[in-house]
């Protein structure tokens, strides 16, 4: 019985010596992870890197053909053939349409009808007056007589010249007959069936053609970057321009600055500005709506960051730097141009430098942090060549 006893006074006593040494290995380790402070935050960062930025004017603008022609018949007359096909591209010179020729053809025939008629009356009178000439210096006629000859030969010839006149508007009028395209682009929907009758004094034309290749933008810039513009072009600089869809997400093509208008638009502030885009590819369409940007200067040797690592507040503008230690800072920075997901960075920061760029809502001074650089660092470097 007093083993039993002794047996489970022992028991307890290991059983409590145990539980003392694991309360106290908890609450070492709880003291030196309290110690340790919190833990690292994870944030995706990207390395300040050198490279060039442009500076760009925006505008809204809108796709402009160089030329446009509604094509009307310049002859009265049966529209009898459509030589093209609606959208179809046609080059200058190609024939599209015809109109009935054969009135035309009756005129042209009576008018050398007429002619050879008169120039017969001519050549009598010709003869004529070669005689009175004859009989005038034997005395044999009035001075009269010749002078009236000399006005009926006139008269003839004047006569003559009106037939062939009348002839050279009948060959032009057949020729009017077969309407050829005027400027190589592309032609719209048909406005006029065959079997019409059509009338030179018509309001509607019979189709418009449009030129695609090369087409131009025309957007506006600010009253204040005009100075700017009007400066660089007149050193013979050659301006681009890049269009943009209407989102401003996906680029459409890419040309140069043509000319400017010639006055300010004093309810907006505004000048109108005209690019020319050689759209090979047809990516421009007439009338589109696209956002234009104009770039006026580039940048080279700059430092540049992501956009979304600068932060800002109502008092300046920073960043969140992070150590070598792991430990993030703010810097406070001064802000270049901005293009895009770029920012170019005067002052606060060097090419090398890692700025933190999400995550940053759970940062502090000194806080510790897990940086996981951006894939895309270092590649931003070349943008803008």
């Amino acid at each position: 019985m007093v083993a039993l006893v002794l047996l489970g006074a022992g028991a307890y006593f290991l059983w409590q010596k145990g539980t003392a040494a694991k309360s106290a290995a908890a609450s070492k380790a709880a003291a030196a992870k309290a110690a340790k402070g919190p833990p690292a935050i994870p944030v995706v960062a990207s390395k300040a890197t050198k490279g060039n930025i442009g500076v760009y004017y925006t505008g809204l603008g809108a796709v402009t053909p160089i030329y446009t022609v509604t094509v009307k018949s310049r002859v009265d007359g049966e529209l009898m053939k459509v030589l093209y096909k609606e959208g179809d591209l046609v080059h200058q010179g190609d024939l599209l349409t015809e109109i009935d020729p054969r009135p035309y053809a009756v005129q042209l025939e009576q008018a050398e009808g007429q002619l050879a008629k008169d120039e017969a009356n001519l050549a009598n009178a010709r003869v004529d007056l070669v005689r009175y000439e004859t009989l005038l210096k034997q005395n044999a006629v009035p001075e009269q007589t010749l002078a009236t000859q000399q006005a009926l030969v006139k008269q003839d010839e004047g006569i003559v010249k009106s037939d062939q006149g009348q002839i050279d508007a009948a060959k032009l009028n057949i020729v009017y007959c077969h309407i050829a395209a005027p400027i190589t682009g592309r032609i719209g929907l048909r406005l006029v069936d065959p079997g019409n009758i059509v009338h030179a004094t018509d309001a509607n034309g019979l189709l418009v053609i449009t030129q695609i290749e090369p087409i131009s933008v025309i957007f506006t810039i600010a009253e204040d970057q005009v100075p700017v513009v009007l400066k660089k072009m007149r050193a013979g600089r050659t301006l681009r321009v890049d269009a943009y869809d209407h989102a401003g997400t996906t680029k459409l093509a890419q040309g140069a600055v043509t000319t400017v208008d010639n006055q300010i638009d004093q309810t907006t502030a505004t000048l109108r500005v005209r690019a020319t885009f050689d759209n090979k590819d047809n990516a421009l369409f007439p009338n589109q709506f696209v956002n234009a940007r104009l770039l006026v200067e580039e940048k080279s040797g700059v430092t540049l960051v992501p956009t979304a690592a600068v932060q800002r507040n109502s008092q300046s503008t920073y960043v969140y730097l992070v150590k070598p230690d792991s430990t993030v800072t703010v810097r406070p920075v001064t802000l270049g141009t901005t293009e895009g997901e770029e920012s170019e960075i005067t002052s606060g920061v060097v090419p090398g430098d890692v700025v933190v760029m999400t995550g940053v809502d759970k940062l502090q001074e000194g806080g510790k942090v897990t940086a996981h650089l951006d894939g895309n660092t270092g590649g931003r470097a070349k943008r803008g060549k």
